[in-house]
């Protein structure tokens, strides 16, 4: 869907979110989780070959890029987002990708070619477990990453003192990465690798002593650098932790919930919507979380039964997913529509109006134009809440 008149969009998508913040939603919204590596991996979008190596390390390189991408983005994907140039100007944040948390606390930091940046564990081996005194707990703040992460937010915030403009516009904010987190048993896990999983049974004083360092180092380092960057959460508190896929229901409530619960209490400034990310197969511990933590806003990847986690989690529920990324990837147009139209209205997902529609989860590099395009369109006409089915 090509969209010309950018004014008239983002005058559209501006009403209609302010009716789904409302709570009179008339459509489902449309969102995309794209990150850098969409963009990176992507020779079309990426034709100088940067790497994540080069883009990790070299401040200029890393904002030029981010606003660049952001500017390409804005031309082209079709989603409820402003389009056209900023009003206000472009916004960066320091990107470590998803090793930043293991970084802080000692992990050496890897780049393959045509890939992410990776962590390797620094616990990992039948040693592992008694190296824990080793890592960084009390000074990860002066730590290699935490340094570089203070540095590249500073370079940031020195370019917009400087009136540093792209595209005409300057840049509005800047922040450094740490100020949430992907999860204390997810940290866990990048730190101890996959012996941690055994270490449940043969060890679980071990890794109750290593969840409780990791999640209050969590919050000391949410802490300073909120402080540092002078940002201000708002209402409510969301944070991640995709591997507790990998968990069955008494680990789950044995040994991170007690986690959740402390950082929600430590960093919930005010009360408001409690949010996370959950990717990967882990729908089966939503209405646990719900229960224990009153989480009531739930950000899905794949795999995912949406009538079954509607029903499970109730209208009052916030839901955000949709269809596969490699569908979005490698399907032809009729295909996403059709799939967008089942989620839609075939699923009973919609009912409450608590739905955003998203791909399921983190948009593939190679995904084209003509594809998102089908997707978007698709879900305005089929997330209309007049006409969605809800067939149960």
């Amino acid at each position: 869907m090509i969209i010309r008149d950018f004014a008239e969009h983002n005058a559209e998508i501006q009403e209609m979110w302010q009716a789904y913040r409302e709570r009179r939603p008339y459509r489902a919204p449309v969102t995309l989780g794209i990150s850098q590596r969409f963009y990176l991996l992507d020779p079309a979008l990426n034709p100088d070959g940067v790497s994540f190596e080069r883009y990790t390390l070299d401040p200029e390189l890393m904002l030029t890029c981010q606003v660049r991408n952001a500017h390409w983005a804005a031309q082209h994907i079709a989603l409820d987002a402003p389009r056209g140039l900023p009003a206000d100007g472009w916004t960066v944040h320091v990107d470590f990708q998803n090793c930043y948390e293991a970084a802080f606390l000692g992990a050496r930091i890897i780049f393959r070619e045509g890939q992410v940046p990776d962590s390797l564990p620094p616990l990992q081996g039948e040693d592992g477990s008694r190296r824990i005194e080793t890592l960084p707990w009390q000074s990860f703040m002066s730590g290699e990453w935490m340094e570089r992460n203070v540095a590249i937010w500073r370079y940031f915030q020195d370019q917009m003192r400087a009136g540093r403009e792209f595209y005409g516009r300057p840049l509005a904010s800047a922040t450094p990465v740490g100020l949430g987190t992907d999860g204390p048993w997810t940290v866990a896990t990048n730190l101890r690798g996959v012996e941690l999983y055994t270490d449940l049974y043969e060890r679980p004083g071990f890794v109750h002593d290593l969840l409780d360092r990791i999640t209050e180092a969590t919050i000391q380092r949410v802490r300073l650098l909120r402080r540092i960057s002078g940002q201000k959460p708002g209402p409510g508190y969301g944070y991640a932790d995709d591997s507790i896929q990998l968990l069955g229901e008494p680990h789950l409530r044995e040994f991170v919930l007690p986690r959740h619960r402390r950082l929600i209490e430590a960093l919930e400034e005010s009360p408001g919507e409690r949010k996370i990310h959950l990717c990967g197969n882990a729908t089966r511990h939503f209405p646990i979380l719900k229960a224990e933590l009153n989480v009531t806003s739930f950000d899905t990847g794949f795999p995912v039964d949406f009538r079954w986690l509607r029903e499970s989690l109730g209208e009052e529920v916030e839901i955000l997913g949709g269809p596969h990324i490699i569908l979005l990837q490698t399907g032809s147009p009729a295909q996403i529509r059709a799939e967008t139209q089942r989620i839609l209205t075939e699923t009973g997902v919609t009912r409450g109006g608590r739905f955003i529609i998203r791909e399921g989860n983190n948009l593939a590099p190679g995904t084209s134009e003509a594809n998102l395009d089908a997707f978007y369109a698709a879900a305005r006409e089929y997330g209309r809440l007049d006409r969605a089915c809800d067939r149960i």
